[in-house]
């Protein structure tokens, strides 16, 4: 793969956590404090010009929270 399709997997995966977080209605804040992380890290994770790679136990931990099971994040052909 190619730096440049993995920085826009990386986007693709920040912008779908953004996605359903609006759906259930949460600020980044609150998404946050469900998670026990900074709301900056919700930030980075969810920025369109942030290339920053969540681990897994974290994409696990926001999947619980939103109600969404965490392989949707990465169905990134969607």
């Amino acid at each position: 793969m190619h730096e440049s399709q993995y920085k826009m997997n990386l986007i693709k995966v920040g912008l779908k956590i953004a996605y359903y977080r609006k759906l259930q209605g949460m600020t980044q804040e609150e998404l946050a404090e469900a998670c026990d992380l900074s709301a900056g890290y919700i930030s980075q994770l969810e920025g369109p010009n942030c290339y920053f790679c969540p681990s897994l136990k974290t994409l696990f931990v926001i999947a619980e929270v939103l109600s969404v099971p965490a392989y949707k994040f990465l169905d990134i052909d969607d």
